[in-house]
């Protein structure tokens, strides 16, 4: 398999990347004057803002989900380091300079791909990493790619949220830490197993927990398309979202329509996240009875027992089953 290395120029263009695709006015010139420095100063950092041990692979990702497959499978081989921290959007991601000056000192570069994190293309060009750049949600075999929702969204690129697909992940991570850094690919070779035996019990638990659920009360509305996958996977229907992209809130229109949705269909949930303000949420729910599942992890991982990517996951399900009555 050839796996996508620097940012594809196949990528579906979605809608994040006709927001993002553009750093800002000024900001190359700022990359290039901290390079500059750098250089000047003899500063060779070892890492991500030269904090990681210089006998690690130095490993970036776009979010904290990825950073958390890479440390998962890495071990104490690898320093990794997110751009996007703990709570960011991923999104709505504005990059500065500094982050900038991690991808120089990169040796590998993970983002998901599939127009989610397009912002990181121009980034690269700027700091003038030589680092691989590998899109983990891409050309991904055995998986079925969903439609996005909206105009200019071609493929939806949430993948993560199905635990076996997030398993194609961390095989696509471990192969990659194995290329630069074959010394120890026995050992992120076995991490891997151990690992992809953890993802899979918890995505078995989650069939059992959600499929718990009576037929007729796995109806939920979104805040926006991140849990198609997820839904695919675990039995749910999804009829509706309420906002188009984060940072474009629905019409008074729009919200009508999904309160008469969720009357007509006998909504349970509106699966809210913890990046988002739910007030739109809870407008809905108080007009309909639905239940606001707040909190939900999808890309970003929270504070412990949330701060792994299963952690999340697990959290995830369980929150869900209680509000829909399997739990």
């Amino acid at each position: 398999m050839t796996v996508p290395s620097r940012p594809l120029a196949t990528s579906t263009e979605t809608r994040s990347r006709k927001r993002l695709a553009s750093i800002p006015r000024g900001l190359a010139a700022a990359i290039a004057g901290l390079l500059v420095l750098g250089s000047i100063a003899g500063c060779s950092p070892t890492g991500p803002a030269g904090s990681g041990a210089p006998d690690t692979v130095q490993v970036v990702t776009t979010t904290t989900i990825l950073a958390d497959l890479v440390s998962q499978v890495g071990g104490s081989h690898v320093s990794v380091e997110s751009l996007v921290p703990k709570g960011g959007e991923v999104h709505t991601f504005d990059p500065t300079p500094s982050d900038a000056r991690r991808l120089a000192s990169a040796d590998l570069v993970f983002l998901n791909g599939l127009g989610l994190d397009a912002w990181l293309e121009q980034l690269v060009e700027s700091s003038g990493t030589d680092a691989p750049v590998v899109a983990l949600a891409e050309q991904l075999d055995g998986v079925t790619y969903l439609a996005g929702e909206h105009e200019g969204e071609a493929v939806n690129p949430h993948l993560w949220l199905n635990l076996q697909y997030a398993v194609k992940y961390v095989e696509r991570i471990a192969a990659q830490l194995a290329q630069i850094d074959p010394t120890h690919a026995p050992d992120y070779e076995a991490a891997l197993a151990g690992y992809r035996t953890q993802l899979e019990a918890l995505d078995a638990r989650a069939r059992d927990t959600l499929g718990a659920i009576p037929e007729a009360n796995r109806t939920v509305i979104t805040f926006h398309d991140a849990f198609p996958y997820f839904a695919a996977a675990y039995g749910l229907r999804i009829d509706g979202t309420i906002v188009d992209a984060p940072g474009q809130d629905p019409s008074a229109g729009e919200m009508a329509a999904l309160i008469r949705v969720v009357r007509e269909q006998g909504v349970r949930a509106i699966l809210a996240e913890a990046q988002f303000n739910d007030e739109l949420a809870r407008t809905i729910a108080e007009e309909t009875g639905a239940v606001v599942v707040s909190e939900l992890y999808t890309g970003s991982v929270g504070d412990p027992p949330q701060d792994t990517y299963a952690g999340a996951m697990t959290w995830n399900v369980e929150q869900i089953a209680a509000a829909l009555g399997g739990g």
